[in-house]
């Protein structure tokens, strides 16, 4: 307040000013549509109501709050779509979303809208996303091969045993993996080796390797195979590989084929189903064909394309008046699409018997609400001419969660 009494106009009422420091929310109500709910164009999102000054303060921060969120959500729900239900997704945005409050609401509603889980550990703090990750790039090329691991011995995973020297194990497998499998290495990259064998001792259970920091087939999947089958020797089972680069799926297809080949000759079952995670600037086209039948892929990483939402980068979302004091009020312009509806609306979706959807409806909130088993008359947006329908079920769309200034239904994820 004392901002703004610094930025208006000289003379302005200071009762104005002692006004503004009286306001709060205890007289505003907002209905609003169930998070990760099906929203169509025409239905609102929001339903606010409350002193006119007051709603009005309310615009700008309801619509940043809901616009951004609206559109992560449905971005993602897309990226679901063409990915199918099997592929899991992890978003990976952080580093190209839109500010740190961006980063954290693209982690959130990229969730909502269909992603497994998220790299942004502080999205998994406060907002409960399932958090996953692999390792960087910059940990595999920080090891030169020189390096001595302070404890390089790991005991067996049943706690019963010695413990083994696990660099010197990864060693002799690295030999047999060269020997067996057909690869044509010469020698993996020992700084490589080296890493996955410090991670490996760090994390046994969750041990996972990161194959193209050098090359895939000549130094980073022998490299990862030997680690991998000198922790299973001690009982442990790799979680994981990833690619950044290249052509994912034919690298992909090789890699499981190699996997496969290593279960067999090693007696490994558990070998070939090892999952693969991919990465590299995916986005909706690069993403269906990943998802394709035949694809080796588990884990598909996408950051870019999922908090940026090259697709369509802004949604448009309005905040209009249409009551005060109980009376309508329109908005009349020169470009009908943004003339607004008048009154105070409800909305309904109408489904039928098997549950599908059959259409929502727009009515004026003193009108009765549709019943179930009851025809209706509903007038199409655009149509000529009204059409008649009779839904087996009516479920109202604004819900009450915030009443005279006090939460009514708490939000899952706000």
């Amino acid at each position: 307040v004392q901002f703004l009494a610094s930025v208006l106009p000289p003379g302005t009422d200071p009762a104005f000013f002692e006004h503004l420091r009286a306001l709060d929310c205890s007289e505003v109500t907002v209905r609003a549509l169930p998070e990760g709910s099906l929203a169509f164009p025409g239905v609102p999102l929001l339903q606010v109501s409350g002193p006119l000054l007051v709603v009005q303060l309310l615009e700008t921060p309801l619509l940043c709050l809901v616009s951004y969120a609206s559109l992560v959500a449905t971005n993602a729900a897309r990226l679901r779509l063409i990915a199918g239900p099997e592929k899991r997704l992890l978003e990976m945005g952080l580093r190209r979303a839109q500010g740190p409050d961006g980063g954290l609401t693209a982690s959130t509603y990229s969730y909502l809208g269909g992603f497994d889980s998220s790299s942004n550990v502080l999205a998994g703090q406060l907002r409960g996303v399932p958090v996953a990750g692999t390792l960087a790039h910059s940990f595999v090329t920080s090891f030169s091969g020189s390096e001595v691991p302070p404890d390089p011995m790991l005991a067996p995973a049943a706690g019963e045993g010695p413990g083994v020297d696990l660099a010197a194990k990864a060693q002799v497998w690295l030999e047999h993996v060269c020997a067996h499998l057909g690869l044509g290495v010469q020698e993996p990259h020992p700084g490589e080796r080296a890493a996955f064998v410090a991670y490996a001792l760090a994390f046994p259970r969750a041990f996972q390797g990161l194959l193209d920091s050098y090359s895939m087939r000549r130094s980073g999947l022998p490299n990862f195979l030997a680690v991998a089958l000198a922790l299973g020797e001690l009982g442990y089972r790799a979680v994981g590989v990833r690619l950044d680069s290249g052509d994912l799926l034919q690298q992909a297809q090789e890699i499981r084929k190699v996997f496969r080949a290593a279960a067999a000759q090693f007696q490994v079952p558990w070998l070939e189903s090892v999952p693969i995670a991919v990465s590299n600037n995916i986005d909706e086209e690069a993403l269906a064909r990943l998802a394709q039948e035949g694809s080796e892929v588990n884990v598909i990483g996408i950051g870019t394309s999922a908090v940026t939402c090259p697709q369509q980068p802004s949604l448009g979302c309005v905040y209009k008046l249409v009551a005060v004091g109980g009376q309508p009020r329109m908005k009349l312009t020169e470009d009908p699409e943004k003339q607004t509806l008048p009154g105070s609306k409800a909305a309904f979706r109408l489904l039928g018997s098997d549950g599908s959807l059959l259409m929502d409806v727009l009515q004026l909130a003193e009108e009765p609400a549709p019943q179930a088993g009851q025809e209706l008359r509903v007038w199409p947006p655009g149509a000529q001419e009204p059409c008649t329908v009779r839904p087996a079920q009516v479920e109202p769309l604004l819900r009450l969660c915030f009443q005279q200034g006090q939460v009514a239904t708490p939000l899952p994820l706000c």
